[in-house]
């Protein structure tokens, strides 16, 4: 028989509970006036495993649909071309294959560009640190190329330290001593303000007969016919003839 919609419902007792109004209708239970606790733990848990779900990276085995929904919900670009990178550095571009790979690692836009982030951070000065030491040796090499071999470069870098120091403000002996063209610009200072000090004079002053004849047995000198030691080999001879004929 149908309910009598006429009828008074009957009030609820005098001592039940009214239901708090943050509390939902689907979790009160108005007769013991209190909360439904087996009903809002089966929706909690009903919850957390959504959200555990939600939270973990799909199966290898999941679906487009589970895919799309998983990355939607972690903030993941749909491709990676898609990632917006704002760039750091100029050695540090947005890279096609970067962020296919950090894509394929389920990657968040401000996760990915964390990654560039750090690289601008962490290895950009480790490159160029090492692209001003090899930019150094090269330098270097081309100044002891110029001055006949390493240890005559270390002699003749000996005079012209000294000589910039000493007759250089800091700021320009610093600028002109950090390239090889500044390092023979300032040669070419010294040997015009003080020609004794010239990369010449390092040398012994005098080479015996047996000596010079050694140098002249050296392939710098018969075959590869190097000016400074060709050089060297002729005033040593113009020398010992100057003793002899004295």
């Amino acid at each position: 028989m149908a309910e009598n919609l006429l009828q008074d419902t009957p009030p609820p007792p005098a001592d039940a509970k009214a239901r708090p109004a943050d509390v939902p209708e689907k979790f009160w239970d108005a007769e013991a006036g209190a909360l439904r606790v087996d009903a809002l733990l089966k929706s909690y848990r009903e919850l957390e495993r959504r959200l555990s779900q939600r939270a973990a990276p799909p199966s290898d085995d999941a679906g487009p649909e589970d895919l799309l929904r998983f990355r939607q919900s972690m903030g993941i670009p749909e491709t990676p071309c898609a990632y917006s990178i704002n760039e750091p550095h100029e050695l540090c571009r947005a890279d096609e294959g970067v962020n296919q790979r950090l894509h394929a690692a389920h990657f968040s836009n401000a996760q990915a560009q964390l990654v560039y982030d750090l690289a601008a951070e962490r290895l950009v000065p480790l490159i160029a640190e090492a692209a001003a030491q090899f930019e150094a040796d090269r330098q270097r090499e081309r100044l002891c190329s110029h001055f006949g071999g390493e240890d005559r470069f270390r002699q003749v870098a000996a005079q012209l330290s000294a000589w910039g120091r000493a007759k250089l403000p800091e700021p320009v002996y610093e600028a002109l001593a950090s390239t090889a063209e500044g390092v023979l610009a300032l040669e070419q200072m010294m040997r015009k303000e003080e020609p004794g000090l010239s990369r010449d004079s390092a040398p012994p002053a005098r080479e015996s007969e047996a000596e010079l004849r050694a140098m002249m047995r050296d392939p710098r000198y018969w075959r590869s016919r190097e000016p400074e030691f060709v050089r060297r080999v002729s005033e040593g001879f113009r020398r010992l003839v100057g003793t002899a004929g004295g």
